[in-house]
């Protein structure tokens, strides 16, 4: 069932239905969705549009109409003379019938500029055309968004604006930290502490630690979160999502874009949704639906770390050449948010730290930020060029909740949800040119964190904004998209991570030397430094072989503080439709037994957080790779790390994946 619903409403007046059930699809798919965007929904066929009565929106759409009669609360449908509208009242707020499970609270409401939001057959794929097409719900594709709203506003001008996300809902892939910067939400929305934004705990201290295996040393904070937030990035962005409805952005959640779109020119025109119900074999199942084209004059990449279509666009484009960029460098985060006692519980409380449990030769730390109602997120960050093939980052976070000075906080609390994602640590060195034809890369899949201050969801919505301005005036001033790259070497990012662009490179020379030189940039040099340091090798490059080291023996859970990965895994609500094609593509089959397994002692089974990668004997007793693709957590790691850059990582169908609500 496609939700795309072609939208043209003329009047002013609504019809309403009151229905209290909730609808399921038939699907294997586990319905952990927690609250979905809210909005009304006005369907309306104008007389200049034929329909496809064959087509798959509107027999889903009929469908649906044959059904209202027959159910006990329909209590109105009216025909107009424009066509019809209908709105959907759930509980006291509208929603929409949606694939997947239960209901998703999406709105789509505007029309195109100058034109009817129109729907293309001329090939099997239904199409709808937008002025802004934007790949991803997190800050900087919500940013983008809700700044393209208010320009219209301040211009007067109606532009079209849609959001795709593959989450199920906007918000359930999102997981960070969080100590966040409210910098660019102060610019983007002035009146967010008026408006309810989930930001309300500032920090209250701020400690840096040096960690051995049963000591902490307290070292000198680096970092300045005076007037920063510990917050849920997935939470922020479901409000964002939100604000971004109420200024008329259409948001499909549950939606993976799959395919960059190109006209004849070789320009980008948009992009394609994965089709849906194709089994593993990859026939077409009775449920199958095709994908959907989203076409826009303007498309911004806002996929996150490593996103799939903007690794395509940057090799296509070659835009790393272009920017003269050093290759992107990555660490894995892996999470967990708990439920601790409340006479352990402060509110703002912020601890990082550096050292064991990794060995001096990984770069990598720490993080534990009390947040509010008793609820702190802990974590550790490994960076992806370490060179030992058998440490086992989930592992290592397991051992440091073991320290005594982290284990005692622990103890006697629950934990509510895991999760991980890979972060980029390239910074300034690593960053492309963002312009293509036909749009930009934004946010993290450009890469903006700056990584001494632990932090890129300021920049991630500050690149956003910038995208943003730029698309409005190609689309109503005549300018160009180069303006966005111009106006970011101008902006407080461009600055923020010109001073920050030493620290990581500096580490690739081991712990103590990294820390030295960190201290002379930070204390002493301040960013100003006349040098700018090189990365190393890229992170696939760096695993050594596995007869340069000796397996690292890890211990057993105790499930009180440490935990295997199924427990970890049902923790994140991760699920997939299991009859599916993997996402997870191994470009030729033959190098897990002929390179991996025998060279680097099968990294893969250790590096992925979620053990999607795991070798079982066949039935002649020789070990063989299974991909578990129903387990994966969209973190990338496997994309990043394999040795021989072997797996691509594609976008399964949307709304699978994990359903993050407090990460």
């Amino acid at each position: 069932m496609v939700r795309f619903l072609s939208v043209c409403h003329k009047s002013k007046t609504r019809t309403s239905l009151g229905i209290s059930s909730v609808i399921q699809h038939t699907s294997s798919k586990s319905c952990y969705r927690h609250a979905h965007l809210s909005n009304s929904i006005n369907l309306t066929i104008s007389p200049s549009i034929r329909p496809n009565f064959r087509s798959s929106i509107f027999s889903t759409l009929f469908s649906f109409l044959r059904f209202l009669p027959k159910h006990p609360n329909f209590s109105n449908f009216t025909e107009r003379g424009n066509g019809f509208s209908l709105f959907c009242v759930l509980g006291g707020e509208s929603r929409i019938f949606s694939y997947g499970s239960l209901l998703n609270r999406t709105n789509f409401r505007n029309p195109i500029r100058n034109g009817l939001r129109s729907f293309s057959t001329e090939s099997d794929r239904e199409s709808i055309n937008y002025d802004v097409v934007i790949v991803g719900a997190g800050p900087a594709g919500l940013s983008a968004a809700i700044r393209l709203k208010q320009l219209c506003q301040e211009r007067d001008v109606d532009l079209s604006v849609c959001v795709v996300e593959k989450g199920a809902e906007v918000g359930a892939h999102i997981i960070s930290g969080n100590v966040f910067e409210p910098r660019a939400l102060d610019e983007l929305l002035p009146q967010w502490r008026q408006e309810g934004a989930p930001v309300n705990v500032p920090v209250s201290d701020d400690r840096f630690w040096l960690l051995t295996k049963n000591r902490a040393f307290s070292l000198p904070c680096p970092f300045d979160n005076d007037g920063n937030y510990v917050i849920s990035l997935s939470q922020l962005a479901h409000w964002m999502g939100m604000k971004a409805e109420e200024l008329g952005v259409d948001i499909y959640p549950g939606f993976s874009a799959s395919e960059i779109l190109y006209d004849g020119y070789d320009k980008v025109v948009g992009i394609a949704t994965k089709d849906m119900g194709v089994a593993k074999d990859g026939s077409k199942m009775e449920n199958f639906q095709c994908g959907v084209e989203l076409k826009g004059h303007i498309t911004l990449l806002a996929e996150g770390c490593r996103g799939s279509l903007s690794e395509k666009i940057m090799r296509h484009y070659k835009l790393r050449e272009t920017g003269k960029a050093q290759h992107q460098t990555y660490a894995l985060g892996i999470k967990e948010v708990w439920e601790i006692d409340e006479g352990k519980h402060k509110p703002g409380s912020v601890l990082h730290t550096l050292g064991w449990p990794l060995d001096s030769k990984t770069y990598g730390g720490s993080f534990l930020y009390h947040m509010k109602d008793r609820q702190v997120s802990i974590g550790l960050v490994v960076a992806l060029d370490y060179q030992n093939p058998f440490l086992n980052p989930y592992e290592e976070f397991q051992k440091f909740k073991q320290h005594p000075s982290i284990k005692p906080l622990l103890e006697g609390g629950t934990v509510l949800q895991y999760g991980a994602r890979t972060l980029n640590e390239g910074g300034f060195q690593s960053i492309p040119y963002p312009v293509f034809p036909g749009g930009a890369i934004i946010g993290c899949s450009a890469g903006f964190v700056n990584v001494p201050k632990i932090k890129g969801t300021h920049t991630a919505m500050k690149s956003g904004m910038l995208a943003a301005e730029a698309a409005f005036g190609v689309l109503n001033g005549g300018t160009s998209m180069e303006t966005y790259w111009d106006n970011l070497r101008e902006s407080w990012i461009w600055e923020e991570l010109y001073r920050a662009r030493n620290y990581r490179p500096a580490f690739k020379y081991g712990l103590i030397p990294g820390v030295a030189f960190s201290a002379l940039e930070h204390y002493i040099l301040k960013g100003r430094s006349p040098w700018t340091l090189k990365h190393g090798k890229p992170d696939h490059e760096t695993t050594d072989a596995a007869k340069l080291h000796i397996p690292i023996q890890y211990s057993k859970p105790d499930g009180l503080v440490s935990f295997d990965v199924p427990t970890s895994l049902y923790r994140s609500n991760t699920n997939h439709e299991h009859n599916q094609p993997a996402h997870l593509h191994l470009k030729d089959p033959r190098i897990p037994e002929l390179v991996n397994l025998p060279e680097f002692a099968a990294p893969e089974s250790r590096y992925c957080p979620a053990r999607v990668y795991e070798y079982v004997p066949d039935e002649k007793g020789q070990q063989k790779l299974q991909i578990n693709a129903q387990n994966c957590l969209h973190c990338k790691a496997c994309d990043i790390k394999d040795p021989k850059q072997n797996i691509e990582w594609t976008v399964p169908e949307g709304g699978g994946g994990p359903g993050y609500s407090v990460m």
